[in-house]
């Protein structure tokens, strides 16, 4: 059985500034995949040249995008732009 290590998610976020980023909302398969920009002490996150991903499906690009924490479910970075 693997063992889990958990991450402090604020060096990690920081660590991810002006990064690739994919974050997952908890709502309707939205994915928004883009640069981030900065995050907050309540982890609210601003990308930059964001798209957003509706079931896996692109429906285009929408600049710059504020989102508040309470609707990401997930975030990691997009290793497919390294």
């Amino acid at each position: 059985m693997s063992e889990f290590t958990p991450i402090n998610p604020k060096p990690f976020l920081r660590d991810l500034v002006n990064q690739p980023v994919i974050i997952t909302l908890k709502f309707n398969n939205t994915q928004y995949r883009g640069v981030l920009v900065s995050t907050d002490n309540y982890f609210n996150i601003q990308l930059k040249d964001a798209e957003e991903w509706v079931n896996n499906e692109s429906r285009g690009v929408v600049g710059e995008i504020f989102i508040r924490c309470n609707n990401v479910l997930w975030i990691s970075q997009d290793q497919t732009k390294k």
